[in-house]
């Protein structure tokens, strides 16, 4: 599971994994056991009828779960709003992780030990969907194997984000807790760098300097500025004093990282038998890898066919890349960021129009450019969590690297129909629309813990359901700006499964980025190299075509496209457990993965 994401994008995630990107909603309903009686979902739509009393210990039991798991990991708890965390980092150590594992697992026996026979129908639900949180927190500590080789498991609580730019309280006071998080950071460093075997695989290594060297850069240059107005000669002391060793401590171990450059290896893959492990302990998904290759492969194919339908209408008798890169060279005005405010306007009123999905509340996301130490992907949302009131989510574009040559910057920005769908895939009515949902949950527990293929199969299904809507006019270049990033989506899929148990090379996933999804060169190197330390990011496409055969099933009944609003509303209701698990309640019968596949004519 990626667990209480909303103050980090996905990817620095794998901490907490959780990827994750993010909790969310402004305005949220205050959280504890006595408005959290245990309903998760409607029961106009729960395919599942209750045959017994509710246990009235069981709630208990979660808060518990919830204040100990705050305890163990104090920047979740920030992220999710509880403010009398802040600056607390986790104890990083090897001796010290090994006894929040054991913790897990006590709480894994606790939440286990309430049989079919002690719950009814909706606590059977949310034990299965805590004990799917649990499973995943302890395959990522304990069995991945990234404690002690990937940089990545670490950085996202790193992230001093939520100090620097979420107005939870006056800038005084956020900048004594930013001030205790660099106290804190030169020991969490020190341990990360005591847990790090080398050697390491490069892109590990490489990830590792982006982060760590990208905060030095950022505390020396950015954060003095960001803290200059506030008059209190005390605390300026205290922040000078501990801006200086966490300076230092983050520059020691980019340096560090680089100095293991000559040692690099390529021994990244976690193998059949562990992939398989990761799929089902983090999204109880049980599929074959043959099939699960199968299903991405399929998926490819019919983007890879319409994506050629499309430029034929658009540019004819010219090959797909010109078609591409013509699309890609009508950049949005003023630049993405500019563009994609603009957008924002557009796709909610767009959602409005075509009754497609509730937008709870008149929360809005804001649009501004990535920070210097979180430009690994392209796009993010940070999203306050369920205790925060009154604050502002904000959908992050990163510029280019000023490293690059000229034309790899320029081909980097995406032209503005490719814009418009990651717009919709952050934003409206992707991961903004969903956490404003998933905080309004009629239990904690699900305000507070979303997977991964859940929260981001999501997000990319929302971006083939707008275009089938209707967004863009279904004009040939928003086509191929949605097929664009449903390629992309694509070959995260096949490479996850062919890097991590096929023997696929960084470079093989790199050309297949540019040959098949038609990504320029700065996109394929990251999305490679993403490939390598973020195994689970196959879960947008496996996620996404989960939620459109769950669609197909529950509306055929409902009335097909005309239920789809009603469809995206129960959906959402949920929080965010795994796929299987939603399937099970609007469906009945038991938690399966089921994937999509297109009919044989559907041209898409």
């Amino acid at each position: 599971m990626r667990t209480i994401l909303r103050n980090r994008p996905a990817l620095s995630l794998l901490a907490s994994l959780a990827l994750a990107t993010t909790l969310a909603g402004c305005n949220p309903v205050a959280a504890s056991s006595a408005d959290a009686p245990g309903k998760t979902a409607a029961p106009a739509h729960a395919a599942v009828v209750n045959d017994r009393k509710p246990n009235p210990a069981w709630q208990g039991q979660v808060d518990a779960l919830i204040a100990g798991w705050f305890e163990h990991f104090p920047v979740d708890a920030v992220g999710a709003g509880k403010h009398e965390f802040d600056g607390k980092l986790p104890d990083y150590s090897l001796a010290g992780q090994a006894k929040t594992i054991d913790w897990l697992r006590g709480q894994r026996d606790t939440i286990a030990a309430f049989g079919d026979d002690k719950l009814d129908a909706q606590q059977r639900f949310q034990r299965d969907y805590v004990l799917a949180v649990l499973d995943g927190k302890l395959f990522w500590m304990r069995d991945s194997g990234f404690a002690t080789k990937n940089p990545a498991y670490y950085a996202g609580d790193l992230s001093p984000s939520i100090y620097l730019t979420r107005p939870y309280a006056p800038l005084k006071t956020r900048m004594a807790a930013f001030v205790t998080y660099e106290e804190n950071l030169p020991t969490a460093l020190a341990q990360i760098r005591a847990d790090l075997a080398a050697p390491l695989p490069a892109t590990y290594i490489d990830y590792g300097v982006g982060v760590f060297g990208g905060l030095a850069d950022f505390f020396a240059k950015d954060v003095p500025g960001i803290f200059a107005t506030v008059d209190d000669p005390a605390l300026q002391a205290r922040f000078k004093a501990a801006n200086a060793k966490a300076i230092a401590s983050t520059r020691d171990l980019s340096d560090w990282l680089k100095a293991q450059k000559p040692q690099a290896t390529q021994d990244f893959a976690l193998g059949a038998d562990k992939f398989a492990q990761m799929l089902h302990a983090t999204e109880m998904v049980d599929i074959p890898l043959p099939q699960l290759k199968a299903a991405a492969e399929a998926d490819l194919t019919r983007n890879m066919a319409a994506l050629a339908s499309a430029c034929a209408a658009y540019l004819p008798g010219k090959p797909i890349t010109d078609c591409v890169a013509k699309v890609e060279a009508d950049k949005p005005e003023g630049g993405a960021v500019a563009g994609a405010r603009k957008q924002l306007v557009d796709l909610r009123k767009f959602i409005v129009d075509h009754d497609l999905v509730t937008i709870p509340g008149t929360e809005q996301a804001q649009v501004d450019e990535a920070p210097p130490y979180n430009r690994w992907n392209f796009a993010y949302i940070e999203i306050p969590g369920p205790y925060e009131k009154n604050l502002p989510s904000v959908y992050y574009i990163a510029p280019p690297d000023p490293a690059w040559p000229k034309a790899m910057q320029e081909a980097y920005v995406p032209g503005k129909s490719v814009l418009l769908f990651t717009s919709a895939h952050e934003v409206y009515p992707g991961h903004f629309v969903q956490f404003l949902h998933a905080n309004r949950s009629d239990w904690i527990f699900g305000r507070l813990f979303v997977g991964y293929a859940y929260s981001e199969g999501w997000a990319h299904y929302c971006e083939e359901m707008m275009y089938d809507a209707g967004l863009g006019d279904h004009t040939p270049e928003a086509h191929i700006g949605q097929l664009s990033e449903a390629l992309l989506r694509d070959v995260r899929f096949i490479s996850a499964i062919g890097l991590h148990t096929g023997g696929m090379t960084v470079a093989q996933s790199e050309q297949m980025f540019r040959d098949k999804a038609y990504q320029d060169e700065g996109n394929a190197l990251q999305q490679a190299a993403r490939g390598t330390y973020d195994p689970a990011y196959l879960n947008y496409t496996l996620g996404k075509l989960m939620i459109m055969q769950l669609r197909e099933d529950w509306t055929a009944t409902r009335g097909g496209r005309k239920a789809w609003k009603a469809f995206h509303d129960a959906f959402l209701s949920y929080g965010g457990p795994p796929i299987p698990l939603v399937r099970s309640q609007m469906l009945g019968g038991k938690p399966e993965a089921v994937l999509w596949k297109a009919p044989a004519a559907a041209s898409h």
